[in-house]
């Protein structure tokens, strides 16, 4: 590459400080180094690049090397012993590749260039994530490092239908973004959709996976989740061999999986390393925690506003006893406890973690008793909140969704009794039913009714019985047991 563009790629990388030339001269050629001193591997420049061309460069005139320049090709196949070499033809390829963390080889005799692998960076080690803790199973979670994660899945897949497409996105990151998917089984309309949907992303900078989620999503401005993630290889894994397409993006430890149907939150990787009966009572108690998580405190209202009739007396009495002295109407002193118990979780949340431990104890037995004592909410509401605190994280993929839709049946409730909390659910059901994703019912396989699938769903089936994928989903091999 001539020397002026040599210098006006140099001119541009000014702005990057730690940004180092070298330049060799070997064998009638001029050799100029470029690379990034914060983010490559020392040793493997000086062991594996500079010193194999500085020994080649001092040997003996001998008749093969005599009054022959030495080429780029040359040094890609004779001289270097890193793995990862490409050849580069334009400037702002060449400068894109740069800012990848590779090193440049330019020649003063050539037009083109050479890109090395360089790259070295502090790696998380893969641990057990805390949002998905198992009692049996793999322990091994996602990182930060897009090559890891591959490496992760990689190892799931010892053949040759493991495949991945790789696309850059953001203007100013170039964030990795990895599609990856089973050849022979992944649908390639899903694989398509995907592909087109991340190319036509025109944004600054994608900074996690989850900056992609509201462009993989076919439902716009829904509040209800479409996409799957999970930080677990295994459950990624898994997700696959049934159809899934998994996206993986650099700089995230969330990989995203589609098509997602409801289901899926309900279920957990504990259930595919324990005894499958277990498996099924405890979907069910999952379940009911949604129905707690969601429908109870606005049952309470209902009960307290339009349907005392139908409580027990006694019970009755205990709860006319415990909110007679309370100044606020039981509408407002619910959304109080709630507003309150939401604040202490933020609080907590986003403390260090022993500070955050112990404001949750100053919180929820200080200020919480505290406040029963001294008249401003009553035991009751405190428990039903609490009740539906606890049950909403018994599928915590969900957590987001159920606490807005707490809200809205708290609202049903209070105001319209009984016939608002069943007029809402038809609606969201209903909704919910009208939702599809990547063409897969988000209701499957409930509704539509589709038998085989119900193997593992709510009702977890041995493996055994499981002798083909999901229908709900599009899968060009339905075989997976014979």
């Amino acid at each position: 590459m001539n020397k002026r563009l040599v210098e006006e790629i140099i001119k541009q990388l000014s702005t990057s400080p730690d940004a180092v030339k070298k330049v060799i001269d070997c064998h009638g050629a001029t050799l100029t180094f470029l690379f990034l001193k914060s983010m490559t591997d020392e040793n493997l420049i000086v062991s594996g690049i500079l010193k194999p061309i500085m020994d080649y460069n001092t040997k003996p005139n001998r008749e093969d090397v005599k009054n022959k320049n030495v080429t780029l090709n040359f040094i890609k196949d004779q001289l270097l012993i890193t793995a990862s070499i490409e050849n580069l033809k334009n400037k702002e390829e060449i400068i894109q590749t740069f800012f990848r963390n590779k090193l440049i080889i330019f020649s003063n005799l050539e037009n083109s260039a050479l890109a090395v692998d360089i790259e070295k960076y502090p790696i998380r080690v893969p641990t057990e994530p805390p949002t998905s803790p198992v009692v049996k199973g793999p322990r091994e979670g996602f990182v930060e490092d897009i090559k890891t994660n591959l490496t992760l899945l990689r190892r799931r897949f010892s053949s040759k239908n493991f495949a991945f497409l790789e696309l850059s996105v953001g203007k100013f990151t170039k964030t990795r973004v990895a599609i990856a998917y089973l050849d022979g089984i992944a649908s390639k309309s899903i694989i398509c959709s995907i592909k087109n949907k991340i190319s036509k992303i025109n944004i600054d900078g994608i900074v996690d996976s989850y900056y992609l989620i509201n462009f993989l999503e076919e439902k716009k401005h829904s509040m209800f989740k479409q996409v799957g993630s999970s930080e677990k290889p295994d459950i990624v894994a898994a997700k696959m061999l049934e159809g899934r397409v998994a996206i993986v993006v650099d700089n995230s430890p969330i990989v995203l999986t589609v098509p997602f149907l409801y289901v899926e939150d309900v279920q957990s990787s504990n259930d595919y390393y324990t005894n499958y009966i277990y498996a099924t009572f405890i979907r069910f108690v999952r379940l009911f925690g949604i129905f707690m998580s969601v429908i109870v405190p606005g049952f309470y209202l209902a009960l307290r506003f339009y349907h005392y009739n139908i409580v027990p007396y006694k019970f009755l009495i205990t709860i006319a006893n415990a909110t007679q002295t309370i100044p606020f109407t039981p509408l407002l002193e619910i959304i109080f406890i709630l507003v309150l118990f939401q604040l202490l979780y933020e609080v907590s949340l986003r403390l260090p973690r022993y500070l955050g431990l112990a404001t949750s104890i100053v919180g929820a037995l200080i200020l919480g008793d505290t406040g029963v004592k001294a008249g401003l909410i009553s035991p009751p509401g405190v428990m039903i909140i609490a009740l539906s605190m606890i049950a909403i994280y018994t599928v915590p993929d969900q957590a987001d969704q159920l606490n807005l839709l707490r809200f809205v049946f708290l609202i049903l409730g209070g105001g319209l009794g009984f016939f608002g909390i069943i007029a809402g659910s038809i609606f969201i059901i209903s909704y919910l039913n009208s939702l599809e994703n990547y063409s897969s019912p988000y209701f499957a396989p409930y509704t539509p009714y589709i038998k085989p699938d119900l193997k593992d769903a709510m009702f977890k089936n041995a493996i055994l019985d499981m002798k083909t994928r999901p229908y709900s989903i599009k899968t060009k091999n339905r075989v997976r047991l014979k």
